[in-house]
This record gives C-alpha cells, sequence and structure tokens, in this order.
C-alpha cells in the first residue's frame, strides 16, 4: 500500500558529530547528527481532522459521521479564513508562502523541519516519517492552480540536480487522491548529515487535498525502501543513503508534550532515557516498523491484559488507533467519556479527574506509560469543555497505528541495521 503523511514536522539540526565527514560513493555525512524540533505558531488542534486523515491515508474507510465532523470544521475554517482575507488582500501573496503569519489551514502540524535540497540550498518544510518511504516535494515543475503557499523545490536552480530520464513515481491514497512527478537525483543536507546523491521526487501533480495543506512542503519517508514507490526501479530513502557513514545504522526519536523533541542520527543519547531499552524485533516485510506489543494496561488498580497488538510505530501520524476492545477498555474507565457521533470519535470532558492513564506492554515485563493527559487530545472548539480523545478505533486500518500519542511518552531505537525497535522509559515532565 503506497501511503503519505501530511503531517509535517521541522526543526533546526545542531551538530552531534565526532567524527570529520566520511565519503561514501558520491554520499558525504558525518558520523552522527541531532534534530531539534521547531514550534509552529500557526497549529491548531482538530481531533476529527486528525482521524480523518490518518484513516484516508491508509486506505481504511471514513465513517459517514466522522465524514460530516470533518465537514462542518473544514465549513468554517474556510469562512474564518475568507473573513481574514476580507481584511487583509496581500494575506496569500507569493512573497508570505510559508509565513508564520498566515492564519491555520486545514492540515497545520505542531512542529516544523527545514531541510535544503541542492546547490545553491533551497530550504523547505518536510515531514519526517517512519510511515513511507518516499522523499517528495512540492516544486516548481507543478501549475500555479496546484499551489497554495508552499515552498517549492525548483532543480533547474539546483547546479547538482540530475533529472534521472525515464524514472517517475505516484503515491495515491485510498480514496485516490494521489501525487505524482519525476525524479532527480541532486545533494539534501538535514543539519550537518548530507546525502549528495539522494533521489529526490518532484511533484508535477497534486491532488486537492495536498494542495489545501500550505505547510507541507512535502516529506522524508524513513520507512524501508521496498514501499519506495519510483518506477522503474526503486530507489533507498535517506536513511538509507546515509547509513554507511553514521557511526550506527540507528535514528532515535525523543519526542515531547508541548515542547520540542529531538531526533538523533548514528548514535543513542543514553542520558535521554531512563532505565534499560528494551528491544523488540521489527517485520519489515510490509515496509512499516510493524511490530507486536504484548497487552496493555488501563490505570494503576487494573491488571494486564495479555493480548498481541499488532502494529506500526509511525511518526507522521499524531493519533493513537488501537483495537476497539482497547478504546473501549479505556473510555469505560472515564466518566465523562463517550461515543460522539457529532465529532465522529470517542470525546470526555477535559478535566475529567476519572481519567487513567494508559500503558502498553513492550517485552520483558516493560510497560510505558502514557499520561492520561495525553489522552485530551483537543477541545472540541474553543468554548468547549470537552476534548477529543487521543485514542480512537484502528477498525478497517486492519493494524493499531503507534503514532505521536504514544510516542511521545517514550524514547524510540529504530535500528534499521538488525530490523529492530527499541523502547525505553523517560522522564515526562
Amino acid at each position: 500500500m503506497a501511503i503519505i503523511k501530511s503531517l509535517v514536522f521541522a526543526g533546526l539540526l545542531a551538530a552531534s558529530t565526532a567524527l570529520p565527514p566520511v565519503a561514501v560513493g558520491n554520499t558525504v555525512q558525518k558520523g552522527t547528527a541531532s534534530l531539534t524540533q521547531v514550534h509552529n505558531p500557526k497549529f491548531v488542534r482538530n481531533g476529527p481532522l486528525e482521524l480523518e486523515r490518518t484513516l484516508r491515508k491508509y486506505g481504511a474507510p471514513v465513517p459517514h459521521d466522522l465524514k460530516a465532523a470533518v465537514k462542518r470544521v473544514r465549513r468554517a475554517r474556510n469562512q474564518k479564513r475568507a473573513e481574514s482575507e476580507g481584511a487583509d488582500d496581500d494575506d496569500d501573496d507569493e512573497n508570505d508562502r510559508g509565513s508564520v503569519q498566515n492564519s491555520p489551514k486545514s492540515y497545520d502540524v505542531e512542529y516544523l523541519m527545514p531541510v535544503s535540497l541542492g546547490t545553491p540550498a533551497q530550504q523547505l518544510n518536510l515531514d519526517l516519517d517512519t510511515g513511507s518511504s518516499d522523499f517528495w516535494v512540492f516544486s516548481t515543475l507543478l501549475k500555479e492552480s496546484m499551489i497554495n503557499g508552499q515552498t517549492l523545490y525548483d532543480p533547474n536552480a539546483s547546479t547538482t540536480a540530475d533529472k534521472m530520464e525515464g524514472y517517475s513515481w505516484k503515491i495515491t491514497y485510498g480514496d485516490q487522491s494521489y501525487s505524482s512527478g519525476d525524479v532527480y537525483v541532486d545533494t539534501v543536507t538535514i543539519g550537518d548529515l548530507t546525502v549528495s546523491t539522494q533521489a529526490v521526487e518532484a511533484a508535477r501533480e497534486v491532488s486537492e487535498e495536498f494542495t489545501a495543506d500550505s505547510d507541507n512542503d512535502g516529506l522524508v519517508g524513513l520507512g524501508f525502501g521496498i514501499i519506495n514507490t519510483v518506477m522503474p526501479y526503486k530507489q533507498k530513502t535517506f536513511f538509507e543513503k546515509a547509513m554507511p557513514g553514521l557511526d550506527s545504522p540507528v535514528f532515535t526519536a525523543d519526542l515531547k508534550s508541548g515542547a520540542p523533541g529531538r531526533y538523533n542520527f548514528g548514535y543513542i543519547d543514553n542520558g535521554a532515557y531512563t532505565g534499560n531499552i528494551t528491544y523488540v524485533p521489527v517485520n519489515s516485510s510490509d515496509g512499516f516498523w510493524s511490530w507486536v506489543s504484548p497487552g496493555f494496561q488501563v490505570g494503576t488498580t487494573g491488571s494486564f491484559n495479555s493480548t498481541r497488538i499488532h502494529g506500526i510505530a509511525d511518526t507522521g501520524t499524531t493519533l493513537l488507533l488501537l483495537p476497539e476492545g482497547v478504546c473501549e477498555a479505556f473510555y469505560g474507565r472515564i466518566a465523562s467519556a463517550k461515543y460522539d457521533a457529532s465529532q465522529g470519535g470517542y470525546t470526555f470532558e477535559c478535566n475529567d479527574s476519572t481519567t487513567p492513564d494508559f500503558y502498553f506492554g513492550t517485552g520483558n515485563g516493560q510497560m510505558i506509560r502514557i499520561p492520561g493527559s495525553y489522552l485530551a487530545y483537543s477541545k472540541i472548539d474553543t468554548s468547549s469543555l470537552r476534548c477529543f480523545g487521543g485514542m480512537q478505533s484502528d477498525s478497517g486500518v486492519g493494524f493499531t497505528i503507534w503514532g505521536d500519542i504514544a510516542l511521545k511518552a517514550a524514547f524510540i531505537v529504530f535500528d534499521q541495521g538488525s530490523e529492530r525497535l527499541g523502547w525505553a522509559e523517560k522522564s515526562l515532565y
């Protein structure tokens, strides 16, 4: 299944290298690198939009009540934007593309990550996504009608860009929305980590769902290359190209709640976690970081429920999608919780004191605690006392999605060399 995420992470890279640049063929990189996220002040959380986007991108059916909720949200936001544009006709001026002063759009995300492409460097805001394996970007090959404030990659302005003649790519969602285009080889830099022969997929066409996502200039897929969509031959991901020059074939995610997180490449920061790292095998046959949790527990007074939960660790998804039975067990402990058809998902009072922590097993008796406060994802509206739950059902998807609601509760090691995931506890406050 070819997928893409429209969540966008961006950040500033601080070099953390112990070695000088190492040449690996035509690829140059340093032994380690560290990425710190930067907050996007335009971001406005919305639970129904996040849930709909996740289901759509994994080809899962979107329930009628969720479709209706999303339609209402978009109508309200479009009206707000129209009012804003009426007050300021320069809001969509080309000089403002990517400006932090623009009003929030439907798919804005909480953190952004600038990535440099080409020579001289062109900076785009890209999604760092372990749930896909394409490096694709908005480009100057697009028609003007397909552009809505995104920063564009211009291969003609890069002296190191080389078009791969006869190559193309196309990513299609379950609802047939898509992006497609040409393929170039060019230099890509994330902080001090540079790959000089990266396959950059330059968009020539995007459907309106992508156009609407004005802050998403594309993504850096960090899944396994087996699901890369370039034809006639699949291309390596950025991390697969960088691995030979790294101190270790790993990258780590240390996401935070309400604060910038960090990605490290090529090393494990032993000061970023507590206790031991528990490693679990990954099944990469479908291109994802797929693993099996041995079970879950609701609250400190509940018992551990031994049930195998098959899922993927996906930094490109915000919410935590779990089997319906697990959702029922969790929300059944919250006095104010209910399935709210008007929102298309579970909601509860944001400050409900009965909200328990949620624990999921990783192995060897280890459990990762997700604080109950993390599960109150977003208010239904600015005046509401109810929140859309950060945990929702994975019904129709076929597997659990361990999105950022869960991932920010742990320190995670993505060990591509050994095809395993490492989980560790960390200080959450």
